[in-house]
């Protein structure tokens, strides 16, 4: 097979087809996907370092897709991570990225999305707890807003508070940092009682309904973000028409806040000098025993929805 044409060479990766979309309908070249990654790479790399990665690739006349196993061919000088997978049965070998030459090379084989654990190698406990917010497919991204606010008010009866980036589609992502680490069950429990607080607040603007179908058009607190759970990385691009980017935001600035705006094209003009990421996080806070104590008591979400599910399924063939 011939070998493709290099395009250019960076920290000794070599690269190609830089000015071919990144995916059909794209509207993005692979070079711009390259220069995002590279412009990013110290505030994105933090981010990944000693966390099994998943990453959302893209081949010419596919649609992306998820991958977890380090590819085939793949240089020696990137490391594995091996995790098992009890879903699956096997064993998953996930690559590490930690540095900027890793981050080339997977721009470099069209990997747009960038998914770490939200657990480190080796941490048996938590020092930051996650809510995702996810709005129904057709609602106003002003919900999302809503909802996160309402999680800040839950926090802040609590004595906490939560660092907030767009999730580089229509939802947001509230980073909670704490002073006193975790065990992961209580991480769990914690951010359930979270969200269950946060939806009292507002039932009419947010759920922690897990079955899609009972939410009624509210936006989720998903309560389901801990141990070896992902999230799409901080400065990460999307795999959407014009790469949306995961981006940090100040809370004053949410409300004129248009997510699809922040793309890999305008993303080196917001930057600035500082991490926002960093600048705009709180000072940890411990987790106050009686939110661990109410979310002991919540249910896990999936295990409900199974049984629910079941139930239901029961239901409708007797009729």
């Amino acid at each position: 097979m011939a070998r493709r044409q290099v395009d250019e060479i960076r920290d000794g990766v070599e690269l190609t087809s830089l000015d071919g979309p990144v995916f059909d309908g794209a509207g993005v070249t692979k070079r711009e996907l390259l220069d995002h990654l590279d412009a990013v790479a110290d505030r994105l790399l933090p981010a990944l370092a000693d966390r099994p990665l998943s990453v959302v690739r893209a081949r010419p006349g596919q649609q992306p897709f998820m991958q977890k196993n380090l590819p085939r061919g793949a240089p020696d000088w990137i490391p594995t991570m091996p995790v098992w997978a009890e879903s699956s049965q096997r064993t998953v070998h996930y690559p590490v990225c930690a540095d900027r030459r890793t981050l080339l090379w997977f721009g470099n084989q069209r990997a747009i999305e960038f998914h770490p654990t939200l657990r480190s190698a080796g941490a048996t406990a938590a020092d930051e707890l996650v809510i995702d917010l996810d709005p129904p497919p057709d609602g106003p991204f002003a919900a999302v807003v809503a909802a996160a606010r309402l999680v800040r008010q839950a926090l802040r009866a609590l004595g906490l508070d939560a660092v907030v980036k767009t999730s580089g589609a229509k939802g947001l992502h509230l980073v909670v940092p704490l002073s006193t680490a975790l065990g992961v069950d209580d991480a769990f429990a914690a951010t359930r009682a979270l969200c269950a607080r946060a939806a009292m607040l507002g039932p009419d603007v947010a759920t922690t309904a897990f079955i899609r179908d009972d939410r009624g058009g509210r936006v989720f607190l998903d309560p389901t973000r801990a141990g070896w759970a992902t999230l799409v990385a901080v400065y990460s691009p999307r795999a959407r028409p014009g790469l949306p980017v995961s981006f940090p935001v100040h809370w004053d600035d949410l409300d004129d806040l248009s997510p699809a705006g922040i793309t890999v094209r305008t993303v080196a003009g917001l930057l600035g000098d500082d991490d926002l990421w960093r600048a705009l996080r709180p000072a940890p806070a411990p987790a106050p025993a009686i939110l661990l104590e109410e979310g002991r008591a919540i249910p896990v979400p999936r295990v409900q929805a199974m049984h629910e599910g079941k139930r239901r399924k029961r239901a409708r063939e007797q009729g």
